[in-house]
């Protein structure tokens, strides 16, 4: 069993339809806090134009200030009344919104969406989710919404519902139940305020997308725990309460294993194998869940075999060295 749901629905999640939305985009203005299913995780999002929300969003999820939010928008349009265009955002959204791609563009002289969202920097990480829960949402909100991944800070990303009330619990006003993340990996997060396109994040658009799209970007910015652009760049990110150890060939006495492929290590306390086939699309719509189904106190820590270092594998990677950082 990789979701770990609570036996009740806890009593602020309720199954998306068109009747909810509507009630969720009214708390949103209202400036109350709403978690909503995305392509690649749930979102914990707020009004983005609303210093207080934005502020509630950090307080919620105990995150640090200068860690920056991501901000949803429904199309390139509406990011473009906030945002600076050049040719390459213009291609890049052409080909991958809506979708799992998030650009770091310079911020317009007229942005109103909070500085705080922008942790203070002159630039702001965008994208437009795939996901129709987030597109009726943003489209019945009319305000950019500012949403990073719908847990406690640092703690593993949640791709279901349950997930979300298990973490934050009544720190959110509703939870948008619009099933199971079919991608279940954040969005790739590229910087592009700069002359040489800067990949910051890995994630649902590989490497190899974008080098077709605009020429290969820049190797993944250092970490930098100061101020960073983007969500993510924490050494320390993603973490289990567990200590995990990659890219094992055998377990220790009392260790989960998270496992890859058709020939996982023998003698680990509990198993999940993150794709059987060795499928790392599979792999990654299993990681978080998986991650959260090994974290268990009786165990002793959390072995990860070998993941492939291409496609959505440097993604799924990038995911796990955050997570074993202590």
């Amino acid at each position: 069993m990789t979701d770990d749901a609570p036996c009740e629905p806890a009593p602020n999640v309720v199954a998306a339809n068109d009747e909810t939305i509507a009630a969720a985009a009214r708390l949103l203005t209202a400036g109350e806090l709403v978690a909503f299913p995305t392509e690649t995780v749930y979102g914990l999002g707020g009004d983005g134009t609303n210093d207080r929300a934005v502020a509630r969003i950090f307080e919620a999820k105990g995150r640090p200030r200068f860690n920056p939010l991501i901000v949803h928008f429904a199309d390139a349009d509406a990011a473009r009344a906030q945002v600076a265009f050049d040719e390459r955002a213009d291609l890049l959204a052409a080909r991958f919104w809506p979708g799992a791609l998030t650009l770091v563009l310079p911020r317009r002289p007229g942005c109103t969406v909070s500085l705080l969202a922008s942790a203070g920097l002159d630039s702001l990480a965008v994208r437009a989710p795939r996901h129709p829960v987030a597109q009726a949402l943003l489209r019945a909100c009319g305000q950019p919404i500012a949403a990073p991944s719908a847990n406690a800070s640092g703690k593993i990303s949640p791709t279901t519902a349950a997930h979300v009330a298990t973490s934050l619990g009544g720190k959110v006003a509703m939870i948008l139940d619009g099933g199971r993340c079919t991608l279940g990996i954040e969005s790739t997060v590229l910087d592009l305020t700069g002359e040489v396109p800067t990949l910051l994040r890995p994630g649902g658009v590989t490497m190899e997308q974008l080098a077709d799209a605009i020429g290969r970007p820049t190797t993944p910015a250092a970490s930098d725990s100061q101020a960073p652009k983007s969500p993510g760049l924490l050494a320390s990110h993603y973490a289990p309460d567990l200590p995990l150890r990659l890219d094992v060939r055998d377990v220790q006495p009392g260790e989960g294993l998270l496992a890859f492929g058709a020939r996982p290590i023998t003698g680990a306390a509990a198993v999940e194998n993150l794709s059987l086939s060795g499928d790392l699309t599979e792999a990654a719509a299993n990681l978080f869940a998986m991650l959260r189904a090994l974290d268990r106190p009786e165990l002793a820590g959390i072995a990860v075999m070998p993941i492939p270092e291409h496609g959505l594998g440097q993604a799924i990677n990038d995911r796990l060295r955050r997570a074993a950082a202590r």
